[in-house]
């Protein structure tokens, strides 16, 4: 029996690592190797850019070049679709493109799009280029952050110093330098036939896999190697971009930051116009913080932002200056206008269109001269009345001391007194903790004397 079960285990044993031992059998080189019964893989990740470039697109070029170098992807192949941006993001998008780990491909699609301004620097920076059918690229003449060409001798530095950067970095891929540096003092643009015969870029083609198969059979050049494959090694992996980025490209949008400045003013007007409300005050810092943020970055003018602070302004004097509306009406232009010219065009960004302007203006002028209308008839109200609308009311006695102490009216804390005509009359004041009648009001004091029954005098 002893023998048996010796037997058994042995079996067992060697059924447990027949499986193993087949394959290191069979394990005569690499994964993807010509004895591995494996076609090759040639990994690539697939970014879609198709925004303005700002720091948005700057953390998901970073995110992305770091997920090739953990994952082992061997290309990253960018789609750019973009009006332009904000020269310091490009900077450094173009610094991550010339020092990436992997070959960095820049495709201009689909039909349609264009790589204008900062665009033009990511294609120039690109190991390997190619747009699409019908795409167009160039007009890289720098511009101020606030819109409209940089003037004088700063305009001299600004653009040698662009120049410089994107005549160096298209002579290292090899490609036309002198568009390129035309692109730049001349703003001129090409379609993408006219890029392909001037050297611009590499390929024209219709799609991502026919830009890649293309590049494959050519070879990519990278760190002084040139890597080659075929069209059947391509895995194309397509990355989805995290919440911070989705979070920016949100928020870094002129529309959004728009109404969230709007909101934001109009939610801390409220606040100061009806106190104690809190959530207009809370809810409208959050939106002017987040909108203050997104207009430090986007092409922000500062003219345009004056006008539409000036606007609330004038709501807000409605109130204490008779104006018979005049000041509203003032108020609604000045926030119309001041939402036409709130961004300029030059830096890549559009405009807000009149479709979004006019109603936003309309809208927000109806709610704020609604509050300024209810605000002005309540002040009316209580200024008619004046303090002596407290007269009569009983007020919870917090504490008392001789003749003088604190009452609780109203949900506010006064000073309280005795009455005047108290003197004499048997009384010999409030119990902490019950009522008194508001007798006078003479400044912040209060004279009060007592309060319920007759009998609770004399207490």
């Amino acid at each position: 029996m002893k023998a048996l079960r010796i037997t058994a285990c042995v079996v067992a044993l060697l059924v447990g690592l027949a499986p193993a031992l087949a394959g290191q059998g069979q394990d005569s080189g690499p994964d993807n190797g010509p004895d591995s019964g494996q076609a090759p893989v040639f990994k690539v990740l697939y970014v879609q850019m198709a925004s303005a470039i700002s720091p948005a697109q700057e953390d998901l070029l970073r995110e992305s070049l770091a997920r090739c170098r953990d994952q082992g992807f061997q290309m990253l192949l960018l789609r750019l679709d973009t009006p332009g941006g904000l020269g310091e993001s490009m900077r450094e998008m173009v610094k991550m493109i010339l020092n990436s780990p992997v070959p960095v491909g820049v495709w201009v699609g689909p039909s349609g799009a264009r790589a204008a301004s900062a665009g033009v620097f990511l294609v120039a920076a690109a190991d390997v280029s190619a747009m699409s059918p019908q795409s167009t690229i160039g007009a890289a003449s720098p511009v101020q952050v606030g819109g409209g060409d940089i003037t004088g001798t700063m305009a001299e530095k600004v653009k040698n110093d662009i120049v410089s950067l994107v005549r160096g970095v298209a002579e290292s891929r090899g490609r036309n330098a002198e568009w390129y540096v035309e692109a730049v003092e001349k703003s001129v643009s090409v379609s993408a036939d006219q890029a392909l015969k001037l050297r611009v870029v590499d390929f024209v083609v219709a799609t991502p896999l026919d830009f890649l198969a293309q590049a494959g059979a050519r070879g990519v050049g990278h760190g002084g190697k040139r890597i080659s494959f075929s069209e059947a090694e391509i895995r194309l992996v397509e990355h989805e971009p995290g919440f911070r980025y989705l979070f920016l490209s949100w928020l870094l949008h002129p529309q959004v930051a728009y109404f969230l400045l709007l909101g934001g003013l109009a939610g801390l007007f409220f606040e100061l116009t009806t106190p104690g409300a809190v959530f207009p005050g809370v809810f409208g810092g959050i939106c002017l913080l987040m909108a203050l943020y997104a207009l430090s970055i986007l092409p922000t003018n500062i003219a345009g932002l004056l006008l539409i602070l000036f606007g609330l302004v004038l709501f807000g004097l409605e109130i204490k200056v008779t104006s018979y509306g005049m000041l509203s009406v003032g108020g609604l232009v000045c926030l119309f206008i001041g939402s036409v010219i709130l961004y300029r065009t030059e830096s890549g960004f559009e405009p807000l269109s009149l479709g979004t302007t006019l109603p936003t203006a309309l809208v927000l002028s109806g709610l704020v001269a609604l509050v300024v209308f209810k605000v002005a008839k309540a002040q009316s109200g209580a200024s008619t009345l004046g303090q002596n609308a407290m007269v009569g009311l009983e007020a919870v006695v917090l504490e008392w001391a001789g003749d003088r102490g604190k009452v609780f009216v109203r949900g506010e804390i006064w000073s309280a007194t005795a009455g005047p005509d108290r003197a004499g009359s048997g009384w010999a004041g409030p119990v902490v903790g019950g009522q008194v009648v508001i007798e006078a009001v003479k400044g912040l004091t209060l004279f009060v004397g007592p309060a319920g029954r007759p009998e609770d005098a004399t207490k």
